[in-house]
């Protein structure tokens, strides 16, 4: 259906969005919108198909490869990639530009992603909040020790090479897929941020291509843990990735205490309107979060419809009765 292409490529596009922000993931918005589970259900039907195909078993591989909802999987992933080519410049000079103000917007965006993602725990109980407290807190405490954030880390290494490219490639996808962890942001404390950004708005083809490819080798690997993960113990990993998304808030405080600190600061210049925009991020995560869930429920109550066995009609009926 041609709505439901131009939905996915919306998704996508919000996804790849989320990505070139430091602090903030894809992951975080595919669960918003109620397609995290089967994201990294067709992921891992791909990856395996890929692991089977090295292995020269071309059954297995076409087995694997129908199984992959392809008419969901591919315009997620071609508006995942339209975002991340055509707003990675407009993003880093409004986090240079804006910096309080962006960090208003993508904190609200988090917080109300929490929220949103509390929901979509199928059984909650007390075991699971406790999980989100600790997994918050280590979030948090490990995300006050990172190194610095901005130009320094990118001056280190200025021309990495091609096998670094492949190696932040690989550890930036697996974060890109978990909520709360942004793959931009490891790419910063691996001073890869400023050089693969540079290779996005340059359109550099060698570093592209090897930056994907390590991130196609670790999507590979990570997405079938992940799956497992998410089949075995559902509530739990949800429950940890939410700690997750709490504890990254830290790398988002609009107003740390001093230039690249970890170190919350208190609020400061338009810090009002600063906070507006974070609550309307909120709210519009919270709203879009709701849409997107009565589009599914609307999308499984037409599957079930187009499924179900058709009434008898008069016709059939008397028929019935005169045999």
């Amino acid at each position: 259906m041609l709505r439901d292409t131009l939905l996915h490529l919306v998704r996508g596009f919000a996804m790849g969005s989320a990505d070139i922000v430091p602090g903030v993931s894809g992951g975080t918005v595919a669960l918003v919108l109620g397609i995290y589970e089967r994201f990294i259900a067709s992921l891992r039907a791909g990856s395996k198909a890929l692991t089977l195909l090295v292995r020269r078993d071309v059954a297995g591989f076409r087995e694997w490869m129908a199984a992959v909802e392809w008419a969901f999987i591919i315009p997620l992933g071609i508006g995942i990639l339209a975002a991340v080519l055509t707003l990675a410049r407009v993003i880093s000079d409004l986090l240079h530009d804006r910096p309080e103000m962006m960090s208003s917007v993508f904190l609200g965006l988090v917080a109300g992603s929490v929220v949103v993602a509390w929901r979509l725990i199928r059984k909650p109980r007390i075991e699971h909040a406790l999980l989100i407290a600790v997994a918050g807190v280590i979030t948090f405490v490990l995300l006050g020790v990172r190194s610095g954030t901005g130009e320094e880390s990118v001056s280190q290494i200025a021309q990495p090479a091609l096998w670094a490219y492949f190696i932040a490639g690989a550890i930036a996808i697996c974060a890109m897929v978990l909520p709360g962890v942004s793959g931009s942001f490891l790419l910063v404390i691996m001073g890869m941020y400023g050089p693969v950004l540079a290779a996005v708005t340059e359109r550099d083809p060698l570093v592209l291509g090897i930056f994907m490819l390590g991130a196609v080798v670790g999507l590979a690997l990570f997405s079938q843990i992940l799956h497992l993960a998410l089949q075995r113990a559902h509530d739990i990993v949800l429950a940890v990735l939410i700690g997750l998304m709490a504890g990254s808030i830290r790398v988002l405080w609009p107003w740390p205490d001093g230039v690249d600190s970890t170190e919350l600061g208190s609020p400061t210049g338009d810090w009002m309107v600063a906070l507006g925009l974070g609550a309307v991020a909120f709210v519009v995560v919270v709203v879009v979060a709701r849409f997107a869930q009565d589009i599914e429920e609307s999308d499984e109550h037409l599957m079930a419809e187009a499924h179900a066995p058709a009434e008898p009609t008069d016709a059939d009926e008397t028929a019935s009765a005169g045999t």
